[in-house]
């Protein structure tokens, strides 16, 4: 049977850093590159929720919210 060469790293599940195999157990995920992973991993959804909010605000209830924004924090002197 033919066997697969094993990777000499993978990728740490909670960070996405390549980590050898040999110092998994070692590795700690750096705070900042945890937080770009996740962002990363949610770009999708971060995308969505964009247009969908860009459509809302182009609804009668969307202007409306916007407006009372712009006017509730004195927007509406400047």
């Amino acid at each position: 049977m033919l066997d697969f060469p094993q990777p000499t790293h993978l990728p740490c599940p909670e960070c996405g850093a390549s980590v050898a195999r040999a110092e998994r157990a070692q590795h700690e995920c750096d705070d900042e590159r945890r937080l770009d992973f996740v962002v990363f991993q949610l770009r999708e959804e971060v995308g969505l929720f964009d247009r969908e909010l860009a459509a809302w605000l182009e609804t009668p209830a969307g202007l409306f919210a916007a407006w009372l924004a712009a006017h509730s924090r004195g927007a509406g002197d400047a």
